[in-house]
């Protein structure tokens, strides 16, 4: 193994499974160098099926430099409704390509507006939104530009062949983390939002995403976060200081503080909820009602970007330890491939098994053949530790960053029952060399940056 960038070490990432040198490069000099094609399963009715019946409008949508939220944002805005109509499966990146499907309630094919840099071809008609779990996963094929050494690809993929399992055949496998942008990339603190949102720390959570500034930023907003950081030490915030000085561009944060202006929130305001605030639709607590200003999705990530770190957390500790991740040891808990997915293994983790000590050698077999994962949580209310050593390292993580399944009995969109994920991803992957190109497919969730920071070992920011 090799120690991972230190910027990918604040999010939990501790290593590399490749001992080889990287190639070096970059990616994304142009949007049209990182693509990125949804592998769809989504069942649609034809266009002119009953919108009583079917009342989501099913879109494909190519979008070249287009963040997803700001995509949903910005074709709600055109077409006058709430962006909470607007629905996907998978968050895409801005720089890049990206071929996606979209949902819109009560929506008809005359209003689409005609948006920059996008390609919108009506693909029918649903019953319900899309929403994730409607992914079966993406196919990519992304450029690396002015590698330094392209001709270390084929060490590195004999190295993730070898991790995979499958020394001897196409698959190369790596570990299943959360990528960098999971986190933010040029500012990585969703996970401590989550954290603080988790313990309930509602005043720490705002400011960690308001405040909070990173070298990494541009000056205004390096320079916009340093004053809300001088305003909350105060006994009296001026929130509209804050206002004044918060880039327009930075919509959440200024919508947060505008709620803190509203409600007066001040030193005195420890953030902490009371048992009276915390099923309130209205929150007596302003702090928690500030950082609720953003939309729903975003609430959710934040809870979900804590879980990603800490499941980060417990993959460099297996990898630490020597544990395998392409077959299970005596206490992990293993999920089975879905069986309604060909394009890709997708991992269903709501068929579960534990890998007993009469169990393990049967595992191991499927999980040589695809058939099954070795799992680790993502924490939540209904999370069950794995047994064996695999269990310790879960819970030795969880208790470091002061975790407990019952803390994730939250308010509202915060509130999560937890999953497994699968520990491993493995993928087909070809490479051609002029210039240095990888095209590979991953099940949903998983991110190809996973890939291919394995190959350009550099900082996450260029991926």
């Amino acid at each position: 193994m090799r120690e991972a960038h230190p910027r990918e070490r604040t999010v939990g990432v501790e290593w590399y499974v490749s001992d080889a040198d990287g190639v070096g490069g970059r990616l994304r000099d142009s949007p049209a160098d990182f693509r990125v094609r949804e592998l769809e399963a989504f069942d649609v009715n034809p266009v002119d099926a009953g919108a009583d019946d079917y009342p989501y409008l099913v879109l494909r949508a190519t979008l070249a430099g287009w963040d997803t939220n700001d995509f949903a944002g910005r074709l709600s805005d055109a077409m006058g409704i709430s962006r909470e109509r607007v629905d996907w499966a998978g968050t895409k990146d801005k720089y890049a390509v990206t071929t996606q499907l979209f949902s819109v309630y009560d929506a008809e094919p005359e209003q689409l507006p005609e948006i920059r840099d996008a390609e919108i071809e009506v693909v029918g008609r649903a019953g319900r939104h899309l929403s994730y779990g409607d992914l079966a996963g993406n196919a990519f094929e992304i450029a690396v530009r002015e590698p330094e050494t392209p001709e270390n690809a084929d060490g590195i993929t004999d190295q993730l062949r070898a991790f995979a399992g499958d020394e001897d055949g196409d698959r190369i496998g790596v570990p299943n983390v959360f990528g960098h942008q999971r986190f933010g990339s040029r500012r990585p603190v969703t996970h401590e939002v989550g954290l603080a949102i988790v313990r309930r720390e509602w005043r720490d959570a705002v400011l960690a995403y308001v405040g909070n500034p990173y070298e990494a930023e541009p000056d205004d907003t390096r320079e916009a976060r340093a004053v809300v950081d001088e305003q909350a030490a105060s006994d009296d915030p001026d929130w509209g200081a804050c206002l004044d000085a918060m880039p327009r561009k930075l919509g959440y944060e200024r919508s947060m503080l505008h709620r803190l202006q509203e409600r007066g929130a001040g030193d005195a305001d420890t953030g902490a909820d009371s048992e009276v605030d915390a099923g309130d639709d209205e929150p007596e607590n302003p702090w928690r009602h500030a950082i609720e200003a953003v939309p729903s999705n975003l609430q959710r990530l934040f809870v979900n970007a804590a879980q990603s770190y800490a499941f980060n957390r417990i993959l460099s500790e297996r990898l630490e330890r020597g544990l395998p991740f392409h077959e299970p040891v005596a206490g992990d808990v293993c999920c089975f491939a879905d069986t309604g997915v060909d394009a890709v293994r997708k991992p269903d983790p709501d068929r579960l098994q534990r890998a007993t000590e009469d169990r393990v050698d049967v595992l191991s077999r499927h999980c040589r053949r695809g058939r099954a994962f070795v799992t680790a949580p993502l924490i939540g209310t209904e999370t069950e530790f794995a047994d064996g050593e695999p269990g310790e390292i879960e819970r030795a993580v969880f208790e470091d960053l002061g975790l407990e399944p019952e803390l994730f009995d939250l308010p509202g969109n915060f509130e999560s029952t937890g999953t497994r994920r699968a520990i491993l991803v493995d993928t087909e992957l070809t490479v051609e060399h002029d210039p240095l190109t990888f095209a590979f497919a991953l099940p949903s969730g998983s991110y190809a940056t996973t890939v291919l920071r394995e190959y350009l070992k550099t900082d996450p920011t260029a991926l």
